[in-house]
Order: structure tokens, then sequence, then C-alpha cells
């Protein structure tokens, strides 16, 4: 009886290491959280929405810069060509106006985004409460999201830019005015505004006065000839949404003179980071970035003849 007791207890000894076995051999789950982040900017309610990610061999779309430097300032962020890059876009509840700037690609670069609908709905909110789109440039991948199946995915919405990208970019004519890489840009974009513009809600601006209380268009031309910055502040405290005055952390914080063969015109592009990069550091402002590691908001810091990015200390208190 002893021996057959103990025959019992090393079944059952067995039994449970095999389960215990089977535990450990969970299969990975392999996906990440809803990509929304919150935080408040005086009254206003900032969420920061990430559209997914892009692989971009950086190395050589910055192929103006000195051989080797970038792959060097990629290694000393421990990265390496091609950098995952995110895709954001910023929700701003102001209390009265729901605005959304920028709108991700949707499907017009492949796969890895067009997420930017999930991850509005996972962080409570609904396209069809959206009032107002401001882009801050029409390349695809900001301007992409406003469409799916043909058909506005914002319906109640009016979709504003600035009037120069709103002559360039939805005039097919101007394609041969662009290098090669760019040309194919045209049809995208053109697509996802005709149904607003078909609806008669496409409303270009010019000037820099507010287009809702507490947001104005700043010009920051170079990437593209409309591309603008949105600012946006309440009770004294402000945020600068970039759209693209920079694209890659690792290199262009510490030398901001390295262009990206994005830009529509890096003799422009340049002047302009420069300016805008020392004006975020002397005021201290937040700074939201549509391609910098999501959710892309910080604040920016000189650093010798460069700068250094701090992003926003995480909360769970927006």
């Amino acid at each position: 009886m002893i021996r057959l007791n103990q025959r019992f207890a090393a079944l059952g000894l067995a039994m449970a290491l095999a389960a215990a076995g089977v535990q450990a051999a969970a299969p990975q789950v392999k996906t990440q959280a809803p990509g929304y982040y919150r935080l408040m900017l005086g009254d206003f309610e900032i969420t920061a929405l990430n559209d997914g990610t892009l692989d971009l061999p950086v190395d050589q779309l910055m192929d103006k810069a000195k051989p080797g430097t970038v792959v060097k300032a990629l290694q000393k962020a421990y990265l390496k060509p091609p950098v995952e890059t995110s895709v954001n876009a910023y929700l701003i509840n102001t209390g009265t106006k729901l605005v959304l700037i920028d709108t991700g690609a949707a499907g017009l670069f492949g796969p890895t985004a067009g997420r930017l609908l999930t991850n509005l709905k996972a962080a409570g909110y609904q396209p069809e409460q959206v009032d107002e789109i401001y882009i801050t440039h029409l390349h695809p991948d900001h301007a992409g999201g406003l469409t799916l199946d043909g058909k506005a995915v914002f319906p109640n919405a009016v979709v504003r830019m600035d009037q120069h990208d709103a002559d360039h970019w939805l005039n097919p004519a101007n394609a041969a005015k662009e290098p090669e890489g760019h040309r194919g840009f045209f049809p995208g974009v053109i697509a996802a505004l005709k149904p607003y513009q078909d609806a008669g809600r496409v409303k270009p601006f010019t000037g820099t006065a507010e287009l809702v209380p507490g947001i104005h268009p700043v010009a920051a031309p170079g990437h593209t000839p409309g591309h603008t910055i949105y600012m946006v502040e309440s009770q004294g405290q402000q945020l600068a949404v970039w759209g693209d005055v920079m694209h890659v952390a690792a290199v262009q914080f510490a030398d901001p003179s390295v262009a990206i063969n994005f830009d529509s015109d890096s003799k422009v592009a340049v002047p302009q980071r420069e300016k805008v990069f020392a004006d975020a550091a002397k005021k201290g402002y937040f700074v939201a970035v549509a391609h910098l590691s999501f959710p892309g908001i910080g604040h920016l810091r000189a650093d010798g003849k460069g700068y250094t990015w701090v992003p926003v200390n995480y909360s769970i208190k927006p």
C-alpha cells in the first residue's frame, strides 16, 4: 500500500510538472496596447494618436549629410537603419470644438500604418464628433486618413490647410515640379480630399489668425510650400504641433542642418528648422512631433550647437 501511494504521488507530481510546462510554453501575444496618450494643456485636453509606424532608410534619405554621420548618430541612440518611425496625430478638445491635427496615412503606406481611426475610438471618441481637421501639410502620411474606401471618415468635419499647400498638392499639373520620388504623392492626396471638396468642406486659410479660439497657424515652409505649425494655447500653456519640421531625433536634434529628401526645398527647410528649434528651447513650451517615437510630445533643451529632446513625463493623471 505504501508503494502504491508513492506511485500515485509520483504520478501527481508528473502531471503537475507537465501542466506547468504547458503554461510556460504559452504562445507570445506580440501586440501593443491601443496607441493613444492624453495630457491636459490648461483647459484643453490633448490626445496623441498613433497611426502606426514606417520603416525609413534614413541613411539613404539623408544622403546630403557627411558620409557616415547619419549611421554614427543612429548608433549613439542604439538604432540602425531602417528606423521604425512613428506616425502621430493630435486631437485637441477645447471644450467647444474637437480638432484633429493630421490624419495619418490610412492604406497609402502599407499595413504598418493606418491605425488612427481604431485608436481614436479606443481613446473614447467617434469620427463623427470631429469638428475641424487641420493638416500640417499635404503629404499622404498626414492627409491619407481623411478617407476610407473613397468615403469621408470624418463626415462632419471641415478640413483646413495653408493655401500654398492646397494650391500645390491638389493640382496634379504640379507633379512635374516635384522630385520623382514625390510625384506619386499627388493621386493619393487628391483622392483623400475629394469627398470633402465635393461637400464644400475644404477651406484653406492664409495668414495667422486663430482658426478656433486657442489654435492658430504659423507658416513654416520648406518641407512643403505651405507646411504649417499649429500653436495651441490655454491658460498660458502652449503646445506647438510641428508636423514635419524634423523626422529623425537621433540625427537632427544634434545637427539641425541635416536635411531629409522628403523636403521640397531643403534650402528653406533647414533655416526654418533651426529657427523653430531655437524658439522652442528658449520659450520652453510643449512640442508635438509627427515622426518622433509615440507619443512624440516633449520639450527641447539647447545643448551646445544642438539640442536635447526631453520626452513628456508619463502620467496616468491627464
